[in-house]
């Protein structure tokens, strides 16, 4: 994320991350589908506005071809992620929500920014390759983040639940570090191997 923020992302870089990307969101936005009903996720349900996974399978077509789910590859630690969405979306969807939070909202509030770094960094002419970081939905992040929060707030928990929350919260943090930790080794073995 480092060479994101410093504008110094690599080809190689922005993609192995679209391949872990791909295989999360995937698996958050099934979830949050085959839940919508629920009092934890209905609230902070926007697919029009927020949905990642075309747009993700778009750049990754644009970059690997239209053979791309046969080139992809993903470290386990994005398993990890994975299946804990898939492990809560079954087990405890009233916890969703924070994952949705934690992965949206930070690509809405950031995605501007770091579409425009990755672009300059890699030479892109245009930005095809780019479709992650746009959310055509979306008139003004700021507004839309407001009203993502305000939805949250509207649902009613337990203590016990809070507690769930706040654990879940510690644990979509972790898996999303455990994420970029492993993206990391795997870029930097593959630049050895050069």
């Amino acid at each position: 994320m480092l060479s994101f923020r410093r504008g110094q992302v690599t080809l190689q870089q922005y993609k192995l991350l679209l391949c872990s990307l791909y295989e999360i969101y995937q698996a958050l936005e099934e979830e949050l589908e085959r839940n919508c009903n629920h009092s934890g996720v209905a609230p902070i349900y926007f697919p029009a506005q927020l949905a990642r996974l075309e747009a993700i399978e778009k750049d990754l077509e644009y970059f690997y071809g239209q053979d791309w789910r046969e080139k992809i590859t993903v470290p386990a630690a994005t398993k990890r992620y994975s299946h804990r969405l898939r492990q809560i979306g079954r087990e405890n969807p009233e916890v969703l929500f924070v994952h949705a939070y934690t992965r949206y909202l930070g690509d809405l509030s950031g995605g501007q920014i770091l579409g425009q770094k990755t672009q300059k960094s890699m030479g892109l002419k245009s930005k095809k390759g780019l479709a992650f970081f746009a959310f055509p939905n979306v008139s003004s992040p700021k507004l839309f983040i407001e009203l993502y929060c305000s939805q949250m707030n509207t649902m009613e928990l337990t203590e016990e639940e809070r507690n769930g929350v706040l654990e879940e919260a510690v644990r979509a943090f972790e898996l999303n570090i455990q994420v970029f930790d492993d993206l990391q080794k795997m870029i930097s073995v593959t630049e050895n191997q050069l």
